[in-house]
């Protein structure tokens, strides 16, 4: 499925102008794959090192077996990876966005949360960060997603504040 994506990607991205910007785009998108369970440790140790813990390692086993995770891959190994459902009222929703801490402000969250936009199975797709996370806030802003609302009483103090980006 998520391979399928990356060739209809690859094929629209080449009707654009900017032939650098095309191949730069082109490059990092075949760099996103779907994650397998040979990725599982990998991903565990990168939200341990970004949460300190890894109280997250069911979630992201399901998520994996589950084939509801994206790794973008670089030749360092995993920079970053996505996890989404198709359940938020009938819609796609991105649960988690986690990036290696010596990969950030390279573009990683943005690329994944374009490429999932593509290929998300509802024209609808919500994610959403609290409001004290103002940089995943500026991602999902770079990535043409809005504000569409708030949850109060999730973190004691800090608002949830949920995103959408129609397709």
């Amino acid at each position: 499925m998520i391979k399928n994506a990356v060739l209809v990607r690859g094929r629209n991205l080449i009707n654009l102008k900017n032939f650098s910007y095309i191949k730069e785009m082109r490059d990092r998108m075949t760099d996103l794959l779907e994650a397998r369970i040979e990725h599982f440790d990998e991903i565990c140790a990168i939200d341990q090192e970004v949460i300190g813990d890894f109280s997250r390692r069911d979630y992201l086993l399901t998520a994996i077996n589950e084939k509801r995770c994206i790794i973008q891959q670089t030749e360092k190994g995993i920079a970053g990876f996505l996890i989404f459902t198709n359940d938020f009222f009938d819609n796609s929703f991105i649960s988690l966005v986690i990036v290696k801490p010596t990969e950030r402000r390279k573009g990683i969250a943005t690329t994944l949360l374009n490429f999932y936009v593509e290929m998300a199975a509802t024209p609808k797709i919500f994610s959403s960060t609290n409001q004290s996370n103002t940089s995943m806030q500026k991602v999902f802003e770079m990535a043409g997603f809005i504000k569409s609302g708030y949850i109060e009483n999730l973190d004691d103090g800090d608002p949830e504040i949920i995103f959408v980006n129609f397709k």
